[in-house]
C-alpha cells in the first residue's frame, strides 16, 4: 500500500491510475494533432487505430482520412506530408520498436 495524502494505494490502484493519465496524454496529442490539420479527433483516433492493430501503414486510408477536407491532390499532398510529419513520431512511440510496414515513406 503507497500513501497519497491521506488515502493509501494498492498496486493494481496504482497502475490503473498512471494507465488512465497515459491514455488522457495521449487522446489529448491526438486531439492537438488532429486541430492543427482541420480533422475530427475521433477519425484521425480510429486511423491510428487501425494502423496499430495491423501494423501496418496505408496510404489509401490516409486518403480517405483527408477526404472531408476537399482538397485539391496538390494541397492533399501538403497536407499528408504535414500530418505525417506530426503522426509519425506518435505511431513510434505506440509501435515500441516494432516496425510499421509502409511507415517508411513518411519518416
Amino acid at each position: 500500500m503507497i500513501w497519497i495524502g491521506q488515502k493509501g494505494y494498492s498496486a493494481v490502484e496504482i497502475k490503473t491510475l498512471i494507465d488512465r493519465f497515459q491514455d488522457n496524454k495521449y487522446n489529448k496529442k491526438l486531439a492537438v494533432i488532429a486541430h492543427k490539420n482541420g480533422l475530427q479527433t475521433a477519425d484521425l483516433k480510429t486511423f491510428v487505430e487501425r494502423i496499430m492493430s495491423r501494423m501496418i501503414f496505408d496510404g489509401e486510408k490516409l486518403t480517405d482520412l483527408l477526404g472531408p477536407l476537399e482538397l485539391s491532390w496538390k494541397e492533399r499532398r501538403v497536407k499528408e506530408l504535414a500530418l505525417m510529419e506530426d503522426l509519425v513520431p506518435q505511431l513510434k512511440k505506440l509501435a515500441q520498436g516494432r516496425e510499421i510496414s509502409g511507415l517508411a515513406a513518411y519518416e
